[in-house]
């Protein structure tokens, strides 16, 4: 009896898993945690929302642009009277990489994933609810999953008076890329920053302002008792004073809303291109940024005192001085930390502080090698204005950004490379000698190794951007060009735009769809495809053209089925297949487009209210094809039946595999199938 109940069990359980096997949830979310017990009403908490990935997959995290296309990991907090949201969620010490697919940096989870928000308590009757939206994906079969899990908090214990209630919206936490939090920054990426402000600070020291300054200094130690101890003061104050002007910056960059304020507001974004225009002239030479005289005089008086105080003047005296040469980097340093995270600032002036120092302290500590040191002249002047083209270039990263914010779409991709080719171009063209500006006072009568080596990799740097015109990858220049989508010559583009006229199976190819699609302004398929986006209509086209349907569940966020769409749909046989033989629908399962609320459903297995294309889509997935995982392809008859024998299915999903034959093998087994039925 014991075996038969245990054999029945195992039967049921079988039966259970062939129906349900293909709904997973790769992520388990714990029930945030509080990091107080007790408050009192007015108190700052902090919560932490801890999920738990299985082996092989990894959760996105919410700190990158949502634009890549990947699904970021997004909180909505259902506003209450009770609590109020102070900044926004924070990611922690997630794993960052560079993707090649997306062309861009991506942020992610494994096997554990943490974020914190912090909360305002205003009532004794502290509740806290929302949602978290996201999608992990695997690393063996490229599979990706959306999730929508509900929350809730309430474990506190408050003492004293409500406050006055808050507004009662509903706010989405949703950190961009551009905003980055310290704690949750990768260390690589900081030290990254911190190399390229030390190699500023390293060409600061051959401008004009500065390097024949280095003698004089260096003498005036090298001549005093104890003049090495003095010498190396020098160059600490000199970073003490930099790190001081980096610390300035602090208050601005604690609150993630201002970071993300200065990051894509066009009015901060409008003032940083002005100032690097402003920044970019100056070093061609046609004015030049003093601090007044006076401010400068005064310092210089102070420096006569001696002892410490004296050291600290002179070293004051010489970045005041030199401030017509570093002024622009050290600005350039200050925008581009300021939008990066609260200690960023500091760690980049300081890095930029002790490169311009080095040169002071080494030659005070050995004097003998002033004799290797090249003499001053005009080759002073060209580091200015080499700084001067860097200077224009990243100006107009700024201006892009302005142009995507306010959607002028003015300065698209293709421009913005324009843009830079044009400029690499022309200084590639001064430093072989054949463009000469203001202070160039002497011709460039021969060409040295080290300005020919710095030519010739200006210049491939720009053969290198000339193919991005056309559409190709630029990687290098990710997250500082605008998105693909913002390309008007993308020749990729218009070859899959013109397969139907021009490309395989022109003259045997279907006329097209003579119907408007439903949700066609939102979505487009690959390489020249016609198809539908919208179950239903799908439904009906296959009914009028007698025609099976392949349903693609995609994703914009799915990494695999942008792959697969690469790898596999383009390929001629089964391009030609997809084109002559099926309906294809595609449907995206994590677009967050709102519906009407005629078209909304509500879903038996959470009792939720599906209100956005994805989540519909998702439902359709779940319910109907027992599948909830990115990319799925299945075969359908016009009433979205599976095609089934004695009951079971006989054409079973596809998943990610880029094996050509067999998705050849799946379309012809599919068409052949709904002929025979």
């Amino acid at each position: 009896m014991r075996k038969s109940s245990i054999l029945v069990f195992l039967f049921f359980l079988a039966s259970f898993s062939q129906v349900f096997g293909q709904i997973f949830t790769p992520t388990t979310w714990k029930s945030p945690v509080a990091d107080k017990k007790e408050v009192n009403v007015g108190d700052e908490i902090t919560l932490t929302f801890e999920a738990k990935i299985i082996d092989k997959w990894y959760l996105y995290s919410s700190d990158f642009d949502p634009d890549l296309g990947p699904m970021v990991t997004s909180f909505t907090f259902k506003a209450n009277d009770s609590y109020e949201l102070v900044g926004g969620i924070t990611p922690v010490n997630p794993n960052k990489k560079y993707d090649d697919l997306w062309e861009g940096d991506i942020t992610y989870f494994k096997k554990t994933g943490l974020f914190t928000q912090k909360v305002k308590v205003l009532s004794k009757n502290f509740k806290i609810q929302g949602t978290i939206v996201g999608q992990a994906c695997s690393d063996i079969d490229g599979q990706c999953v959306p999730f929508e899990k509900d929350f809730s908090f309430s474990g506190l214990k408050v003492t004293g008076e409500d406050m006055a209630p808050v507004k009662k919206t509903e706010v989405k936490s949703v950190i961009e890329s551009t905003v980055t939090d310290v704690e949750g920054e990768q260390e690589e990426g900081l030290l990254g920053f911190m190399l390229t402000a030390f190699l500023f600070g390293l060409t600061a020291i051959f401008t004009p302002c500065v390097f024949p300054m280095i003698p004089l200094t260096v003498s005036f130690f090298t001549k005093q008792k104890g003049g090495l101890g003095k010498a190396l003061l020098y160059g600490f104050f000199i970073v003490l004073i930099y790190t001081l002007v980096g610390g300035i910056l602090v208050p601005f960059t604690k609150d993630p809303g201002i970071a993300n304020l200065i990051s894509t507001h066009w009015l901060p974004n409008t003032i940083f291109f002005v100032v690097f225009i402003i920044f970019a002239l100056s070093f061609f030479g046609l004015f030049e940024i003093t601090l007044p005289s006076s401010v400068v005089n005064k310092m210089d008086r102070q420096s006569d005192r001696g002892g410490l105080f004296g050291i600290f003047f002179m070293a004051l005296t010489l970045t005041l001085v030199s401030f017509s040469c570093t002024g622009p980097i050290v600005g350039s340093i200050l925008i581009e930390s300021i939008q990066g995270g609260s200690i960023k600032p500091v760690l980049g002036m300081a890095a930029f502080g002790l490169a311009f120092a080095l040169p002071f302290t080494i030659f005070a500590a050995f004097p003998k090698l002033m004799d290797t040191m090249p003499k001053s002249g005009g080759w002073l002047n060209s580091v200015k204005v080499v700084l001067g083209f860097v200077e224009l270039a990243f100006a107009f990263k700024f201006l892009s950004t302005i142009d995507l914010v306010l959607h002028w779409n003015l300065l698209d991709k293709d421009v913005m490379l324009s843009i830079w080719i044009a400029t690499g171009s022309f200084l590639g063209l001064y430093l072989l000698g054949k463009i000469r500006l203001p202070h160039d006072y002497q011709p460039v009568e021969q060409i040295g190794v080290f300005r020919m080596l710095l030519a010739l990799g200006v210049f491939t740097f720009v053969v290198y951007m000339i193919p991005g015109l056309f559409g190709a990858p630029v990687n290098v220049l990710s997250g500082i060009l605008p998105p693909q989508t913002h390309h008007n010559f993308d020749m990729n583009k218009v070859v899959r735009d013109n397969i139907k006229t021009y490309g395989i199976s022109a003259a045997n190819a279907s006329e097209g769809i003579g119907e408007t699609v439903k949700y066609g302004e939102l979505f487009e398929l690959p390489h020249g495809l016609e198809g539908y986006f919208e179950y239903e209509q799908a439904l009906e086209a296959s009914k009028r053209e007698g025609k099976p349907i392949f349903i693609d569940f995609t994703g914009h966020g799915c990494a695999n089925c942008r792959r697969m769409e690469d790898l596999v749909w383009k390929n001629p046989e089964v391009l030609k297949r997809l084109q002559n033989d099926y309906i294809v629908l595609a449907l995206y399962v994590d677009d967050r487009t709102e519906l009407p609320e005629s078209a909304w459903i509500t879903a038996e297995y959470d009792g939720k209210v599906k209100t956005t294309i994805g989540q519909i889509n998702q439902y359709i997935q779940f319910t109907k094809y027992n599948g909830n995982a990115q990319p799925y392809y299945i075969i359908t008859d016009e009433t979205g039946s599976l095609f089934t024998e004695n009951g079971k299915e006989v054409l079973l999903p596809r998943g990610y595999d880029t094996s050509i034959s067999g998705f050849v093998e799946f379309l012809d087994k599919g068409k052949q199938l709904y002929q025979n039925k």
